[in-house]
């Protein structure tokens, strides 16, 4: 296979990206050809469970059979890139498997989809978010877990600095928008040294184009997300054309993924708020400062 066929995004050596790309467009076409799924069965001779289970991701459609669907949906022009598509989800390995032995599986799809996300924008109420860390803080976010040996903790750091790769990688970077609730400035993680270190790691961050951070103040005007917490919006580079990004969370027992349109554009509306109280770089700039005075050892 020719990899330069493959978008620079898209390159990012996860099964779970291509999978995804592979499965939502399949979906997609379905549904603008005006079939339904017992129609695509009949055509591969195939039940409709095997039919929904190649549109959700959960098995990797066989080249023959993609080729018998594009046709049948009239998509005969997008055979050979999604053979492409097909041929990366094969050979495809997660690049983080030597440094996960410790996450679970359902951030295994979330390190996938990260790592080729176009933009992450989100909302941080705890914590300063991964992609933005210090080795030193993210050591002492870590460190929360009593139950991790030191093994998996180092283990963890260094994934989570590794993650932190696609904000500057050589080719299409991701583009990051947080709004980090101001609290999180004053939360010590470690020591007061950690914390100094990492805003002003922040202040430096918010200067690149790719990165911007802004803070919603202690004072400012209520928030659709009153009861609500940390959310990131991913959305996915143009190559991936059927795909309308998804919304992640983490409550306690593991990571929740909202993916239907409605969901998707609830949050989207929620963010634009959270954007549009929040103070622009310049002036989120200086609220980190004055936390960074007021936090200094």
């Amino acid at each position: 296979m020719d990899v330069s066929a493959i978008p620079a995004p898209l390159r990012s050596g996860s099964p779970a990206l291509f999978k995804r790309a592979i499965a939502l467009s399949l979906l997609h076409w379905r549904k603008e050809a005006g079939l339904a799924q017992k129609d695509a069965a009949a055509r591969l001779d195939r039940t409709t469970q095997h039919v929904s289970n190649l549109e959700s991701g959960d098995r990797l459609i066989s080249a023959g059979d993609l080729e018998l669907l594009l046709a049948f949906y009239g998509k005969a022009d997008r055979i050979e890139f999604m053979r492409e598509l097909l041929s990366a989800a094969k050979k495809a390995k997660n690049w983080w498997s030597g440094l996960s032995g410790n996450v679970p599986k359902w951030f295994d799809l979330f390190l996938g989809l990260e790592s080729g996300a176009a933009e992450l924008a989100s909302f941080d109420t705890v914590v300063v978010p991964g992609l933005l860390q210090t080795r030193e803080y993210a050591e002492a976010v870590i460190r929360g877990n009593a139950d991790l040996s030191e093994e998996q903790v180092e283990q963890l750091v260094e994934l989570r600095l590794v993650r932190q790769q696609i904000l500057d990688r050589e080719d299409s970077p991701a583009h990051l928008w947080t709004v980090l609730d101001e609290s999180v400035l004053y939360r010590t993680r470690g020591n007061p040294t950690a914390l100094y270190n990492q805003l002003a790691q922040l202040v430096e961050l918010s200067k690149q184009p790719r990165i911007d951070i802004q803070v919603l103040p202690l004072d400012a005007a209520a928030t659709p997300n009153e009861d609500g917490g940390t959310f990131i919006v991913m959305t996915f580079p143009t190559a991936m054309e059927n795909d309308p990004g998804l919304v992640y969370s983490e409550p306690i027992t593991g990571g929740q993924y909202f993916e239907k349109p409605e969901e998707i554009a609830t949050y989207r509306r929620v963010l634009t708020r959270l954007q549009a109280l929040a103070p622009d770089q310049t002036k989120s700039r200086a609220i980190i400062r004055r936390a960074m005075k007021e936090v200094k050892p």
